[in-house]
């Protein structure tokens, strides 16, 4: 089973500081070992020499009869083993070993009698020189490491900062503020912020998206309060018309059509006027309850009320009566009875018992002039109930119960 990271360890931040500090050991550990093994070869070699150049002293004053000096015998005591099997061979060599307690670098050769001449040279200065080297190594190596960290940790700080600025404002251009931009300054003509780099690109290219996505939908909210604008003023006159038509069942026919044409269109303004955020609330302190129980009698539709918990809310009546009216009739006209409101303090849902709504609608919200399953209407009030929702700060979710039905819930701030 694969292990389960936390979520820190993700950022970039940590992946560079990682990827840094792995590349310097690296490094440090590389040079650390090569200069190592060069100091202590050149050391062990200076102290073979001194030791074979003493050997050979010895050997000379050991054929001439005369003493040897001190650190100086036929087989000394202390001398390793391997080193004296060399010498009775008729070899000379050389060996670092502990004598006394001390290390000592040996060196031996034979003389007569199957025996080996050895000199003992102190070797605990060229010792302390290696041990301080290795120490020096890993101090420097760790300082180095560390200052490098710092260093990368502040350059990588500077990008993340700047990537997470560009996340930032993703956020909220697709939550809504088509305003929002980076304007990082190496975007821009050549400043003191330096020459232009990835990051600058990405925040130019969302930059570049983000208005010309405002520029696409301010032109779709001027043709859409244009055509229904224009669209006004003749369907006031065929609204006329109509009714100077003689009673029968095409009278009928024209006068509904012309209806739903009224309704479309007086949707359509009301869609614009959210969408370009001209919408101001007027608030008041309402009981949730009895104002429930109006939009359900002003919808004309047979719908059951439920008051489990009533409280006071903080709302623009006329809107909050707007969005329970289209979600009550949205109920009644894609749905099945009964239809059942339900007030439980700052909450409510509204639920009919017909197949649900469709799976892009609970996925993604409402869509304009989308509907499924060969279902009449524009999809235009649940946007506008969604779209009012906003404007008083509630949060309008929709779902499917277990048992079946849509289920509408809308969520208010309670005083």
């Amino acid at each position: 089973m694969r292990p389960v990271l936390p979520q820190w360890s993700g950022t970039l931040a940590v992946k560079a500081a990682v990827f840094i500090t792995v590349m310097c050991c690296a490094l440090a550990a590389l040079l650390g070992v090569l200069v190592h093994v060069q100091v202590t070869n050149q050391t062990v070699g200076q102290a073979r020499d001194q030791a074979l150049q003493r050997l050979t002293q010895a050997t000379e004053r050991y054929e001439a009869g005369d003493t040897l000096w001190r650190g100086a015998g036929v087989d000394p005591p202390g001398l390793p083993r391997g080193l004296r099997d060399l010498a009775v061979a008729g070899d000379r060599g050389t060996m670092v070993a502990d004598r006394a307690g001390r290390p000592t670098m040996w060196a031996a050769g034979p003389v007569d009698g199957g025996r080996a001449l050895a000199v003992a040279v102190d070797y605990s200065q060229q010792a302390r020189t290696i041990e301080g080297l290795d120490r020096a190594i890993l101090w420097s190596s760790g300082l180095a490491i560390g200052a490098t960290l710092l260093v990368g940790a502040f350059a990588v700080t500077r990008v993340t900062r700047r990537l997470h600025t560009t996340a930032r404002v993703a956020r909220r251009i697709s939550a809504g503020d088509l305003d929002a931009r980076v304007n990082d300054p190496r975007t821009g003509p050549r400043t003191n912020a330096g020459p232009p780099d990835e990051v600058a690109a990405v925040a130019a290219a969302l930059d570049s998206m983000a208005a010309s996505l405002q520029g696409k939908l301010l032109a779709e909210q001027r043709f859409t309060a244009d055509v229904a604008h224009e669209l006004r003023t003749p369907l006031t006159g065929l609204h006329a018309a109509a009714e100077l038509l003689p009673p029968g069942r095409p009278t009928e026919l024209v006068r509904d059509r012309v209806a739903a044409l009224r309704t479309l269109t007086e949707d359509l303004l009301e869609i614009s006027r959210l969408d370009t955020g001209r919408e101001r609330v007027e608030l008041d302190t309402e009981q949730l309850g009895p104002l429930a129980e109006r939009a359900v009698r002003a919808a004309g539709s047979d719908t059951e009320v439920r008051v489990v918990r009533d409280v006071a809310v903080e709302t623009d009546r006329r809107r909050l009566e707007r969005v329970l009216g289209n979600l009550v009739a949205n109920a009644h006209k894609h749905g099945r009875g009964p239809v059942v409101v339900t007030v439980d303090g700052p909450v409510v849902t509204v639920r009919d018992h017909g197949d649900g709504f469709p799976e892009y609608l609970v996925a993604h919200g409402p869509q304009r002039f989308r509907t499924e399953g060969g279902t009449r209407g524009h999809g235009l009030g649940l946007t506008i109930a969604r779209g009012q929702a906003e404007v008083l700060g509630a949060r309008l979710e929709f779902a499917n119960a277990p048992d079946g039905g849509a289920v509408a819930t809308l969520e208010l701030a309670a005083e």
